[in-house]
């Protein structure tokens, strides 16, 4: 596991309403699709828009789950250590997320039951309460800092599966584009290279030359978005390169080694 980095500071009120808010956005969305809207493919090899959609409420039902469980003696998880074990998770997360699918057909009065008993939770639970999760015991503030990751990447698989336009919350998108951007940070540490995302996140990284004053040697810049899907293995460098997603220059700012950080 790559090394830990310094926690940044995450604003709580801004972090729970943004969870909340984003999953509300999403179960709207949710309720408006057919069935056949629902058994339809996604761009994620086998999962159906039915399987994505409960996948989602999975992700946040989570925080009660953990909520509800024996507080554990300590947190031994940092937040950005999250991103590099979900990978090991991928197989057992698909069965949960298809079996809840084929059981509970009815997936927006689901949501709605997770979404009451997730704010009920919240408003009772102080940030550094610690956890045992799926990822390993951390604390609930980081620990609802990676629910605006999921929610953030699978609004998007849902809107590309389903032509939707469903909102992301700003709060969500911001602190899911820092949290990766932090995550390469601690993937290749370095301070030769700068990687900004405007208008949320600018990390140095890539051992080499240190820059300390003007304009760096190595940049990357690219939007939210696009570094989302890089970062979470939705695209590839070649392909946003291509696309004229990215804007990269010297010979550190080729970051396609170090992408994805999780998939």
């Amino acid at each position: 596991m790559p090394p830990r980095k310094r926690l940044r500071s995450y604003d709580s009120a801004k972090i729970r309403s943004a969870v909340l808010g984003q999953y509300a956005q999403v179960r709207e969305a949710v309720a408006g699709l057919s069935e056949q809207q629902l058994d339809a493919p996604t761009h994620l090899d086998g999962w159906a828009v039915r399987d994505l959609a409960a996948h989602v409420s999975i992700a946040v039902r989570a925080v009660s789950a953990a909520i509800d469980l024996p507080e554990p003696p300590k947190a031994e998880l940092a937040l950005l250590d999250a991103p590099f074990v979900t990978a090991s998770l991928a197989e057992a997360v698909a069965e949960g997320s298809r079996a809840l699918a084929a059981a509970e057909r009815d997936l927006a009065s689901f949501g709605a039951k997770v979404a009451a008993k997730v704010a009920e939770d919240l408003a009772a639970t102080p940030d550094d309460r610690r956890l045992t999760t799926r990822l390993g015991t951390i604390e609930l503030l980081p620990f609802l800092v990676t629910r605006t990751v999921e929610l953030t990447v699978h609004t998007d698989d849902l809107n590309r599966a389903t032509g939707l336009d469903i909102p992301v919350d700003r709060e969500a998108l911001a602190a899911c584009t820092r949290m990766l951007a932090d995550a390469l940070a601690v993937k290749a540490p370095g301070g030769s290279t700068e990687v900004r995302v405007p208008p949320f996140a600018v990390v140095q990284c890539v051992e080499g030359p240190r820059h300390t004053r003007g304009t760096p040697p190595n940049v990357v810049e690219t939007d939210p978005l696009t570094w989302v899907r890089l970062a979470t293995g939705r695209t590839t460098w070649a392909e946003a390169h291509s696309a004229a997603k990215i804007s990269a220059s010297g010979e550190r700012s080729d970051l396609s080694a170090l992408l994805p950080l999780m998939s």
